[in-house]
């Protein structure tokens, strides 16, 4: 390829020779400043300009003028605007280019004196973008009413790129502002955080920074940037054919299906048309990449909806993928030696970047982004890795190769944890060990209390590596199968066949144990993209869950059509989540009913026996027992959702998730209501939400009358250790006498009554 250095030739158009100059500024001598003031001038004298200004952000969420030819030079370093104030500001804060014939007619418009831009009307403001992040704002200014071509706009954003760098290089004073202060920068750290998968581990951090510098904004040769562009995009997708087919080798079903929807996208025209076209303006290939992802990045970064953020991860991920593939590496993974038990540390990570690292080294993943519906959790579940979410300022505590402890049980991680921390981390895992060890020899005794009582104890699974747990733990069946979880991880809705043939191999791996299938519980943090956006003022009490289903009918049916079919002939078990009254679980029943009809019709095997079930989140049907159990064959409650409803308390809200306990004498006196209930109906009651799976909680359920229990594979064994050290008939006595008391919990009196009667828990 040709030099990047040097004039332009004679005869390109205006926008190529400003870049080729500014190329020129970039790689001259002189301060970080001097080469701003010069850039600045060199826009204003070739964008016909009056004037041209640099804003760039500082400490406080502040924009300093830093650089103006045409205002008043004595401004610079003197004018201030907050993030938000004045047109500049207004820029910075939405991070969207602004074009304006007369500017003092907008209602942000701000005057400053000292700047003397009073004469001005006309006016352009570009956010200067580095990664999400606006870290200042470019202008220009004519006095005349001046409509802006789209191309100049143009123009100004990449330059604003350009600019980008150079403040990145930390030369434009101020450094020691911007810096924290290094003392006790090798202090023990606790950060605090949100639980993706549970889990203890250690290991040694290795900080996932997939960014490459780009060193080289103004392309020579636009045909040669365009070659290199399509060699990397297919190189790119000819190493995610690859990482698809290892893990479709290894029988990895979830990461498989979300890596090839991931694959998906890295064909997807717009995306790969918009970095093609950012090229032909002048770009070299990589600062193309970089424009089309700051400006994605910068539009939805303010966006909530988590289908929509995910699908901005995906495309950040395809972006680093480019860019290394671009500088000869085939991923962030392959960049330095890696130690042999990581614990990756990463502002947000994809699915496929972390397959790249490998199997078995990467012992827990910590990100300062991400929630437990993003595919990258959904891998760490499948592949076992303890994760934690949300660190806030996690990647800027860690060094590379600190020692770190995740514990993903409690949300928490330790950097560089003090010697007797690890002394109790060897411990606790020592312990841990023990204790499996222990559960392993339970898993085939029945978990039965020490008076002879029997409890079922199931597991609550979503995926296919879900499935052995069963024989590990000894489970007797799965008591939650969550169907929405494969529908999470596709770019379209599966076809009735898809689905026939997931419920078919879930039904098959479980033998001669029971599954009950819990139809589609989606809408709150849980979306699909085949829905289109819902703007909802609170989606966990919103259109959600059975709502959905039965509001798009056909949708539903077809879940159902599926779940048929893929019981062929065998037992089948199905439950409606979110019912709130008695003429919805009535309209679910009468459509699984219509595909049973169609199955008889067609000549196809309809289930040897059937079990149809509603979950109990809703406190309104706690006031229509009777009638709901005359039409149901079981309930199951979810104690999340329940918890939530019963106390007007959003489980999402750090300020209300843990205010109200599920041992609460309010809460108890709805099991126990449910208990009877069922009982006297005949119909069996289950308890699927996170409380079963909780020794203390399972406790208090079990002396209340629950005799089954779902779970998360990894509470059986515990839980079983608990029931087989249990006497019912004391317990049960304990908790009738308890009742009416007016603690706020009934948790101290459970532990103390747990300690004196030799109860595992």
């Amino acid at each position: 390829m040709a030099s990047k250095t040097g004039s332009a030739p004679p005869g390109i158009s205006p926008h190529r020779r400003l870049l080729a100059r500014l190329r020129d500024v970039m790689a001259g001598s002189g301060t970080a400043q001097a080469r701003l003031d010069k850039i600045v001038r060199l826009i204003a004298a070739e964008m016909v300009a009056e004037v041209c200004s640099c804003y760039l952000i500082r400490p406080g969420e502040t924009l300093e003028l830093f650089a103006t030819v045409g205002l008043n030079p004595e401004a610079v370093h003197r004018t201030r605007l907050r993030v938000g104030e004045g047109l500049v500001g207004a820029v910075a804060r939405s991070a969207e280019s602004m074009a304006l014939a007369d500017a003092r007619d907008h209602p942000a418009f701000a005057y400053r004196p000292e700047t003397g831009e009073d004469p001005y009307r006309s006016f352009v403001g570009v956010p200067i973008l580095r990664g999400s992040k606006v870290r200042g704002v470019l202008t220009i200014q004519n006095k005349i009413r001046r409509h802006y071509a789209e191309e100049e706009i143009e123009t100004l954003q990449t330059i604003a790129m350009v600019v980008a760098e150079l403040v990145a290089g930390g030369e434009m004073g101020g450094r020691t502002e911007l810096a924290s202060s290094d003392a006790g920068a090798a202090m023990p750290t606790r950060i605090g955080g949100t639980t993706l998968n549970g889990g203890l581990a250690q290991g040694l951090a290795v900080l996932h920074r997939p960014q490459v510098t780009i060193r080289e904004m103004v392309a020579d040769n636009i045909d040669d940037e365009l070659e290199r562009f399509g060699e990397a995009t297919r190189t790119m997708q000819s190493s995610l054919d690859q990482l698809v087919a290892r893990t479709r080798k290894a029988g990895i079903d979830e990461p498989r299906d979300i890596l090839e929807t991931f694959r998906m996208f890295a064909e997807d025209r717009g995306w790969l048309g918009r970095i093609a076209e950012a090229i032909r303006t002048g770009l070299t290939a990589e600062a193309a990449i970089q424009r089309v992802r700051n400006d994605m990045s910068a539009r939805m970064a303010h966006l909530t909806d988590p289908y929509i953020r995910e699908r901005l991860s995906d495309f950040e991920e395809l972006a680093n993928r480019l860019l290394m593939h671009l500088a000869g590496r085939t991923s962030a993974a392959s960049a330095e030696a890696l130690p042999d038990e990581i614990v990756l540390v990463a502002r947000s990570i994809g699915p496929a970047e972390l397959l790249d690292y490998g199997d078995g080294r990467i012992k827990a993943l910590v990100l300062e982004e991400g929630s437990a519906t993003s595919h990258v959790a959904i891998v760490a579940r499948a592949l076992d890795i303890p994760a934690v979410s949300r660190c806030a300022g996690v990647m800027s505590q860690v060094e590379p190769l600190d020692p770190v402890i995740v514990d993903g049980d409690n949300a928490q991680i330790l950097v560089r944890p003090a010697e007797d921390v690890q002394d109790l981390f060897n411990e606790n895992q020592a312990l841990r060990a023990r204790r499996r060890r222990e559960y392993a020899e339970l898993a085939d005794l029945p978990a039965e209390t020490r008076d002879g009582l029997r409890v079922s104890l199931a597991l609550n699974a979503g995926l296919l590596v879900d499935l052995p747990h069963l024989a590990e733990t000894g489970a007797d069946g799965i008591g939650l199968y969550r169907t929405e979880i494969p529908f999470m991880v596709r770019s379209a809705y599966p076809d009735v066949d898809a689905q026939t043939d997931l419920y078919a191999r879930v039904v098959a791996q479980a033998g001669d144990k029971p599954v009950v299938f819990r139809t589609l519980d989606i809408g709150g943090d849980k979306t699909l993209p085949y829905l289109g956006e819902v703007e909802q003022e609170n989606p966990a009490l919103g259109w959600r869950a059975v709502r959905i289903g039965l509001d798009r009918p056909a949708m539903l049916r077809q879940q159902l059509r599926a779940l048929v079919r893929g019981a062929a002939g065998r037992p089948l078990s199905i439950m409606f989540p979110m019912v709130a009254e008695i003429g919805e679980f009535d309209r679910a029943r009468s459509l699984l009913d219509a595909e049973l009809d169609r199955a008889r019709a067609e000549g196809r095997p309809t289930p040897s026996s059937l079990a149809v079930g509603s979950m109990v989140e809703v406190p309104a049907l706690m006031w229509q027992l009777p009638e709901l159990l005359r039409r149901a064959d079981f309930l199951a409650v979810g104690t999340n959702d329940l918890l939530q409803y019963l106390f007007a308390a959003d489980r999402a809200n750090p300020l209300t998730a843990g205010r109200y306990d599920p041992l609460s004498p309010p809460f108890l006196s709805v099991i126990d209501q449910l208990v009877q209930a069922c009982r006297a109906a005949g119909k069996p009651l289950s308890v699927c939400g996170e409380a079963a799976g909780r020794p203390v909680e399972a406790l208090a359920l079990i002396g209340l009358g629950v005799r089954a229990l779902s779970m998360a594979p990894g509470s059986v064994g515990r839980i079983k250790a608990m029931v087989r050290s249990l006497e019912v008939g004391p317990l049960a006595d304990y908790l009738r006498m308890m009742t009416g008391r007016s603690a706020s919990s009934m948790r101290p009196a459970l532990l103390a009554y747990a300690r004196d009667h030799g109860i595992s828990i």
